[in-house]
């Protein structure tokens, strides 16, 4: 199949849309498929990193969106267009459509291209936390538009696809994310990387993940005060200045990638997430692989990943004492959180990329099936 995904996010971002477009443009090439993609262009300090990868990736225009620093807005410039064109794919994949993804569906229905929408982004919250001019029911208007005009929206937890039935969205799916078991590995623990990061054995509990207003990072003010605990930050974005002087006892060690991320995971004790808008929780799910029990809050896609007394514990959302209390309570049970962690790796074990790569290509099979159906009762009409 020849597969088009207009994305509103690729590297050098690094987000959940941009790697899993990574991962799923990776994986139909593996499989023979000929994927291209169409991004954003980053911003010009970064333009040097360049697309390596073995698809065309092709950028349109872009411009930064206020009050978030590093995220760049694509423009539904003719590029998309002529890309669509060219490319002649039998499906077009929108990752997390927006204002790109927005304009690749009215391409897309001009051509009377079959497409597959991918919910991810809960924009109405950033919507309502970045104030960018309107308000969560515009915004909810706005992606009901988009994901009723697909063939199949996707959405990766339960609870996401509970909010998509409940505004209206139709024709919703569900398709959760993979991990890589290999890459995060408990066994990767490294003593140095603890010496480092805890030079008088204090436990050491982590976040990793964007530095930004919705992900609630200064709920873990209590959590850096426990006795005992260290609290290491994992990650970057706007609101870092503002959370180190909130979090002035946390040790914030900025964006790690690859093999130093995989042993970092690997050397702590506990994952804690604060975010309560987050559609499924990749970082959750490499924490689980990385053998740590998780605590997080219960709303959104976590819901789906921890399991209360098995992998972790989920507190109330957007309650800093109630995720403090539970990192304390694992703090001081040694044999809980050991238990947790053999059953969080095990719980992850079949989530491969390739397995959920394979899940994609269905869906893709599935919508091409149905336009190929209409289109012949058209024709037969």
């Amino acid at each position: 199949m020849r597969i088009a995904i207009v994305t509103e996010s690729f590297p050098p971002d690094v987000n959940g849309v941009a790697h899993s477009v990574v991962r799923a443009a990776e994986h139909l090439v593996r499989r023979g498929h000929t994927p291209i993609v169409i991004a954003p262009a980053p911003a010009s300090a970064t333009r040097d990193i360049g697309d390596d990868h073995p698809y065309p990736v092709v950028r349109v225009p872009s411009v930064a969106v206020p009050r978030y620093r590093g995220f760049r807005l694509g423009l539904p410039s003719a590029r998309l267009a002529d890309t669509l064109h060219e490319h002649a794919p039998d499906v077009v994949h929108l990752a997390s459509p927006f204002v790109l993804g927005a304009r690749g569906m009215a391409v897309a229905s001009q051509l009377d291209l079959p497409t597959l929408a991918v919910y991810q982004t809960d924009l109405a919250a950033y919507a309502r936390h970045y104030r960018l001019g309107w308000g969560e029911a515009a915004a909810w208007r706005w992606l009901r538009n988009i994901h009723n005009s697909a063939d199949r929206t996707l959405a990766p937890s339960t609870r996401s696809a509970a909010d998509l039935v409940a505004h209206g969205v139709q024709r919703v799916w569900l398709w959760r994310r993979g991990v890589d078991s290999v890459r995060f590995d408990p066994a990767l623990r490294s003593t140095a990387i603890r010496t480092a990061l805890a030079p008088n054995g204090e436990l050491l509990v982590g976040y990793v993940g964007r530095l930004a207003v919705e992900k609630r990072v200064e709920l873990l003010a209590e959590t850096s005060r426990l006795p005992g605990v260290r609290l290491v930050v994992i990650g970057d974005g706007p609101a870092r200045r503002d959370l180190e002087k909130a979090l002035p006892g946390a040790l914030f060690l900025g964006a790690q990638h690859g093999e130093q991320l995989a042993q970092l995971y690997a050397s702590l004790d506990i994952f804690v997430h604060s975010g309560p808008y987050e559609t499924f929780g990749q970082t959750v799910q490499e924490a689980l692989a990385s053998g740590l029990p998780v605590v997080a809050p219960a709303a959104g896609g976590p819901l789906d990943l921890v399991e209360p007394g098995v992998t972790g514990t989920l507190v109330p959302p957007e309650d800093g004492p109630a995720l403090a209390e539970a990192v304390a309570e694992l703090a001081a049970d040694p044999e809980r959180r050991r238990a947790f962690g053999i059953a969080a790796r095990a719980g992850v074990s079949g989530r491969s990329w390739a397995a959920v790569g394979d899940e994609l290509v269905g869906h893709y099979r599935a919508v091409l099936a149905a336009s190929g159906a209409a289109t012949s009762r058209r024709i037969a009409a």
